[in-house]
């Protein structure tokens, strides 16, 4: 269903993730969060609470979406990154989508939530997510395939996309 394997990205897979990826998806996540970095301490802190915000964050998605999907994304059978969703009865919600920072910026998350967005297409639901508001280069990505503010605080703003509106929009 998310599979995609267009020429402009190469052979990408998602797959469930397993138990054995458990060191990537920690190691991703640490990649994609580079404020923990600035916490103001010895590197073994900064390490334990990185550990600690990523368990929070597998707990509170558990939580919160228990039916949530895990997929690990691959490249030529390499991890690049990860996606969580939550195919509910009344939309998609992307909860987290990280690539490792040498996958960034090659067009893999476009290509990831086309598939997304495909999947929504076929069983005529909406695809949601929630962008933070010190994330402007996600902002734009989801904007740019579509999706819509419907939401905003001074935090993060929650963004849809409904089936039948443009999808295939180029980021620079």
């Amino acid at each position: 269903m998310l599979n995609n394997n267009s020429n402009d990205v190469g052979d990408l897979v998602v797959r469930p993730s397993a138990a054995t990826d458990g060191p990537f998806l920690h190691n991703l996540y640490h990649a994609a969060r580079p404020d923990l970095q600035w916490i103001d301490g010895e590197q073994e802190l900064v390490e334990e609470v990185i550990a600690q915000q990523f368990k929070v964050q597998e707990q509170g998605t558990g939580e919160s979406y228990p039916n949530a999907m895990h997929f690990v994304v691959e490249k030529l059978g390499t991890p690049i990154g990860a996606l969580t969703a939550d195919f509910g009865t009344n939309e998609i919600r992307v909860l987290y989508l990280a690539f490792i920072p040498a996958a960034r910026g090659k067009g893999y998350g476009r290509t990831v939530l086309q598939g997304v967005q495909k999947a929504a297409e076929q069983v005529r639901c909406p695809v949601a997510t929630v962008v933070w508001t010190n994330n402007p280069h996600a902002r734009r990505h989801y904007l740019a395939l579509g999706f819509q503010v419907e939401e905003s605080n001074v935090a993060a703003e929650r963004l849809v996309w409904y089936p039948g509106q443009p999808q295939s929009a180029v980021v620079s």
